[in-house]
């Protein structure tokens, strides 16, 4: 009884600590709570199965909000998202070819796309729903078995349909995003997705609101210093930009409110 008490104790004081600081380090947690980096790493583990943080080399980090749908996820946040793709388009020249990956910040991303000739690549209908009208657009949709929750193309076909395509630059969706974990994901097939089309392209960019900022899912999709671009609103936290810049990321600032 004494020992249960005692594990829930660590995890509720664990918990508490990623809350504050963002993340946790298994080495000072046992100095802090005085037990041993095994028992400690054996907490997170079992906290991370219970879906309360996810295991990083060394430590955790906080899970990303996990925010449904895309539908769903299109209606939060739609002013922070508009700032950041206006942000995001200043990376776009004519005759580009582009890639935009499923997520509401990259359909924000379609709709600020400035009017100039481009070839838009996309496995998310949304986005060429989005695109249909504009005739300056060459658009090409990578088809395949549709993942409802992702609001995109995953699997075998999707990727065989962009395995030859080579984009200049790829608006990559990330569900969290942190400078020691890189871009990860929620979806395993859309993480695997995710790093072919990456892998292909010549420049990568993600733009992320402030609340995955900081953030890993279980699934890695690119390590941080394959990224070339990152767009953040202009309250991200200046910790976590300069930890990002250290390794060779751009990072756009979205205009404040």
């Amino acid at each position: 009884m004494t020992a249960n008490l005692l594990l829930k104790q660590r995890h509720a004081l664990i918990q508490q600590q990623l809350q504050a600081d963002g993340r946790v380090l298994a080495l000072d947690l046992a100095r802090q709570l005085d037990v041993s980096e095994d028992t400690i790493r054996r907490d997170l583990r079992e906290m991370a199965a219970a879906g309360l943080c996810q295991r990083v080399y060394g430590g955790a980090l906080p899970l990303p909000p996990n925010g449904g749908s895309l539908s769903q996820r299109q209606h939060e946040s739609p002013e922070s998202k508009a700032r950041l793709a206006q942000a995001a388009v200043s990376l776009v020249r004519a005759g580009q070819v582009l890639f935009l990956d499923a997520g509401s910040t990259n359909l924000a991303i379609a709709t600020a796309l400035p009017p100039l000739a481009l070839t838009v690549i996309t496995n998310a209908p949304a986005i060429a729903m989005a695109l249909m009208e504009r005739p300056e657009i060459e658009l090409i949709m990578a088809g395949g078995r549709v993942d409802r929750r992702a609001g995109a193309s995953l699997g075998p076909q999707a990727l065989r349909a962009v395995e030859r395509m080579h984009p200049d630059v790829c608006f990559l969706g990330a569900c969290g995003a942190d400078a020691e974990a890189g871009i990860t994901s929620f979806n395993y097939d859309e993480a695997e997705f995710k790093r072919s089309i990456a892998g292909a392209s010549r420049a990568v960019a993600v733009a992320v609101t402030s609340d995955k900022l900081g953030t890993a899912a279980p699934f890695g999709v690119l390590a941080t210093g394959l990224l070339q671009h990152l767009v953040l609103e202009s309250s991200a936290d200046a910790a976590h930009v300069a930890a990002f810049e250290r390794q060779g990321v751009q990072v756009l600032r979205a205009r404040a409110r």
